[in-house]
């Protein structure tokens, strides 16, 4: 989030954070309210919380938050409408529907309550519309069965009066004589109940009724073609009809209870194949006019959520703002005249006169007879942290951020981030083809900005779309170095001219390295194509990125120890500076920095050198001869110098700080420091270096203690963060390879079979190869190698990152918080 606008210079604006001041605002009651709304659009001042003993509901505004609270509640309740019904608010501002929160609240209930009342109409209508779709699918299942039950039965009855009218046989059974003939008053009746179930209950709802009855049912189902909907739980279910015959009062009460136990939806039915069409007939008009009911308040419902999602999105902004505005009142104390309200907070120095300008338009549009009061405060607390980023800056601030928040004007390491951050990514992703790739799929995101910005995009595009700028800069550098290693896709091209090296005869035309004599100039920029053959006979190229891997390594860790000297001039703190910078930066250099002179020159001289050799025996035999090791005259002296210095910076940043410090606290409590409170910066460095003291005993074993584990982290760090640039030559190493394996064994693979197909799916894996492995996880890989050197080896030798970062009262803030 940019607050604050963006700063006409981005790197002073980040090298030190903006100067702040502790301001006292004294408002009228009147134009609270109002104040503090311009200075929410403002979004410059930092407001302090003066009620912090104070429960949210003891607080002053705690009403007015609630009923902010509940018109949000309304205003969500009005959005999940809108979502169900396939609705989302419009992003166009309404003409003239400026509207204050009082005829908002009014108008919020009053659509709540239709729509409350809708929904309830809405489910009844369609759960009775449900009822008779289900109530005319018993009746036509049941109803044909019922059909074809009582044809069957005519046709039994026209056999026995046939039997009975003809001849007898000795064989015909008494018992269906008797029973034809059987007086129809003494006839047992069956009853029958009928409905639908669930299809995936029908099995176990058939078992559950035998056993319950003990057999004395008879069950007929019927399969239902098509899904219907279930009127109690409103969803799609597959269903059977089902009619159950039973005899007697005891089994009917079962089935009726096992009915419920299983979910079964019971229809009434009559056998009377007259009534059935009846039936039928008015249960179709029935459902003719439900759909016709439904169908309009589904409209009516439609209209009245599109008309809401026109002005949604402004109705949900004020109410935000409004919560938001009297959170901050609840922040301010009111004075004991109860006619004003007491307000402290940060805001920049830069930002006086428009924040003393927002206040007198406050006073001036709320008719305010006493304007506000604007009082700048003394303090030796800490200030919060503050720089004026834009769109560009930002990415890389959030980098550092991400480590720690810069304390109150610290060197911030987010400036040097721009540059080298995406340079050491560069290092290890140099590839000119893949950063071409890389800058294309950036480009995108930068051109279409605007519109991305205002949708909603996934967490990894989002991340990928803030991050644009720092990811250009990267692909931008990837290219740079990609011409100095000279690898397209791995591919070495003779772009800048031809190669220095020839054959010697014509028996190595084929060669890469064993026969090559240099028969030109040498290659006027980056890395001869020849370079790129078997590194192991000419290692040209792998040599060049392990040492050029050192030299950088080397080079930013000096920075970082430079950097700690501007802090600790910016603090006065001349402990530090004498005792911690000089020492470090000899240590450091008497070891690394002439390893990187050695290489240097080594480079100019084209000495068969080993310098591995030359850095061992520098501290096993520094008075032995160096023989054919020697790279310049005086070059065994200079290393007995150095040995004997590096020896000395080690008790060096050890002693004399713990005992000096010592010193610094007894005149002290001697009344021998004194500071003058005139300024907020004094102030400011006299509370940051009492901090760390107060007004205790001095612990002298403590500091000790501590300045001894600092020299060892630095002496051991410095071996281990010159030993981490490595992965600078690792990282690179296996990028080339990687994107050389793909080349070689898919591309070139494929090309050497003729056969279109095969040409065609080797082409179609290896791009699916470059962009999964080597644009996407060898680019996540580069990135995080990249982070932890600047979060690790550069950042440690100067940043201490315990500040806290400004944040602004600010409406922008809004747009963001979707809670």
């Amino acid at each position: 989030m940019v607050v604050g606008g963006e700063g006409c210079c981005p790197t002073m604006d980040l090298l030190r954070s903006e100067p702040m001041q502790l301001v006292q605002l004294i408002i009228p009651m009147e134009s609270a309210h109002r104040t503090i709304s311009y200075l929410g659009d403002l979004g410059l001042f930092q407001f302090k919380d003066l009620n912090v003993e104070k429960s949210p509901f003891q607080r002053t505004y705690a009403i007015q938050i609630k009923r902010c609270g509940e018109m949000a509640r309304k205003l969500r309740f009005l959005k999940e409408q809108m979502t169900k019904a396939g609705f989302t608010p419009s992003t166009r501002t309404p003409m003239g529907s400026n509207i204050n929160l009082d005829e908002l609240e009014v108008k919020l209930g009053e659509l709540e309550a239709e729509l409350a009342e809708m929904n309830t109409n809405t489910e009844k209508l369609q759960r009775s519309y449900n009822e008779l779709l289900e109530y005319k699918l018993v009746l036509q299942k049941a109803g044909e069965f019922f059909h074809s039950a009582q044809n069957s039965a005519t046709a039994q009855q026209k056999e026995l009066e046939e039997h009975a009218h003809g001849e007898r046989s000795i064989d015909s059974p008494l018992l269906l004589e008797q029973e034809a003939f059987a007086d129809p008053s003494k006839q047992v009746k069956l009853g029958f109940v009928s409905g639908l179930v669930a299809r995936e209950k029908s099995m176990a709802f058939e078992r559950f009724l035998f056993r319950a009855t003990r057999g004395n049912v008879f069950l007929k189902q019927v399969v239902v073609e098509n899904p219907v909907t279930d009127p109690v739980s409103g969803t799609k279910v597959e269903k059977n009809v089902f009619v159950i015959f039973y005899s007697g009062e005891r089994a009917k009460n079962k089935i009726l209870k096992i009915c419920d136990a299983f979910g079964a939806n019971r229809y009434p039915f009559t056998d009377d194949i007259g009534k059935q069409y009846e039936m039928i007939t008015e249960v179709s008009g029935k459902l003719s006019e439900l759909k016709t009911t439904v169908d309009v308040g589904q409209l009516h419902r439609a209209n009245l959520l599109q008309t809401i999602g026109y002005e949604f999105d402004q109705w949900n902004l004020l109410v935000k703002k409004e919560k938001f505005i009297y959170h901050t009142l609840n922040m301010l104390s009111i004075d004991v005249t109860k006619k004003c309200l007491v307000g402290k907070g940060w805001c920049p120095v830069y930002a006086t006169s428009q924040i003393q300008n927002q206040l007198h338009r406050a006073t001036l549009d709320s008719n305010s007879q006493v304007g506000a009061i604007f009082q700048v405060l003394h303090t030796t607390e800490l200030p919060p942290t503050y720089f004026r980023t834009n769109k560009f800056t930002s990415a890389f601030q959030d980098i550092v951020d991400a480590y720690g928040v810069a304390k109150y004007q610290e060197v911030n390491p987010g400036v040097f981030t721009i540059v080298t951050f995406p340079f050491l990514f560069a290092v290890m992703f140099g590839d000119w083809g893949h950063g071409i790739c890389l800058l294309l799929a950036t480009l995108y995101f930068i051109l279409r900005e605007k519109k991305l910005s205002s949708q909603k995009l996934g967490d990894i595009m989002e991340m990928t779309f803030g991050g644009r700028y720092v990811i250009m800069m990267m692909a931008l550098f990837s290219i740079y170095t990609g011409f100095i290693y000279n690898e397209f896709f791995s591919v070495p091209f003779e772009i800048f001219g031809r190669s220095a090296y020839g054959c010697r005869d014509l028996s190595c035309r084929d060669a890469t390295t064993i026969g090559l004599i240099k028969v030109r100039n040498a290659y006027p920029f980056g890395v001869d194509p020849k370079w790129h053959g078997t590194r192991s006979e000419l290692p040209f190229l792998n040599s060049l990125k392990m040492k050029m891997s050192i030299l950088l390594g080397v080079a930013q860790m000096n920075l970082g120890i430079i950097l700690s000297y501007f802090n600790g001039k910016f603090f006065k703190n001349d402990v530090n500076v004498w005792h911690q910078f000089v020492p470090q930066m000899i240590f450091l250099n008497s070891l690394f920095g002439y390893l990187s002179l050695l290489i240097i020159v080594k480079w100019c001289t084209g000495s068969q050198a080993d310098l591995y050799h030359v850095m061992i025996y520098m501290f096993l035999s520094p008075t032995d001869d160096l023989g054919e090791n020697q790279l310049f005259i005086g070059q065994k002296y200079l290393q007995l110098l150095l040995v004997s210095l590096a020896l000395v910076a080690v008790p060096w940043m050890l002693f004399p700080k713990p005992f000096l410090l010592k010193k610094q606290h007894e005149e002290r409590h001697r009344g021998q420091l004194y500071a003058m409170l005139d300024s907020t910066d004094d102030s400011f460095e006299l509370e940051t270096h009492d901090h760390s003291h107060g007004h205790e005993e001095f612990e002298f074993s403590e500091v000790f203690v501590h300045q001894l584990i600092h020299t060892i982290e630095f002496v051991l760090g410095a071996v281990s963060n010159t030993a981490s640039y490595l992965r600078l030559w690792a990282l690179s190493l296996a990028h080339s390879e990687l994107s050389s394996v793909f080349y070689d064994k898919v591309l070139l693979l494929a090309m050497g079979f003729n056969n279109i197909i095969i040409l065609v799916v080797g082409i179609v894996v290896f791009i699916f190869a470059t962009v999964g492995v080597l644009l996407v996880m060898e680019t996540l890989s580069a990135f995080l190698h990249a982070l932890r050197l600047h979060w690790v080896e550069f950042q440690n030798k100067f940043y201490e990152g315990d500040g806290y970062k400004f944040s602004p009262f600010s409406f922008g803030l809004i747009c963001e918080d979707e809670d």
